[in-house]
């Protein structure tokens, strides 16, 4: 079972969050979020050997770690099968693509609506 954390101190190890959470259980694997560029974002899950030790760890929420207070969460799991079906909206031009708008067809300052006549 995992948790996330958030606002993690971008100086933090994944030892040191170790080392914070391991009163809660046994920590399996810390793993501290990153770029493209493999700098931290802030963010990090702890991975705990037991399925107890998460509601230990949700009780460190809004502790301290290098001077930041941590936002503590349990890991949101995916169901397979159970994907969230937006749906499309309607098109209110009537067509896929570009709107109307983008193809210039919304100012046309010579034509005069249904008239088809040009006045340049």
């Amino acid at each position: 079972m995992d948790s996330l954390l958030s606002f993690v101190d971008y100086a933090c190890t994944p030892e040191e969050v170790q080392q914070h959470f391991q009163s809660c259980g046994t920590v399996n694997r810390v793993t501290i979020l990153t770029d493209k560029f493999g700098q931290p974002k802030g963010f990090a899950y702890v991975e705990f050997v037991e399925i107890d030790a998460v509601q230990n760890a949700l009780l460190l929420n809004e502790s301290e770690l290098h001077g930041r207070q941590l936002k503590v969460s349990a890991k949101r799991t995916n169901i397979p099968g159970m994907k969230q079906y937006r749906g499309r909206r309607p098109n209110p031009f009537g067509f896929r693509g570009r709107s109307p708008s983008c193809l210039g067809l919304l100012s046309i300052p010579h034509m005069v609506m249904g008239k088809g006549r040009n006045l340049l």
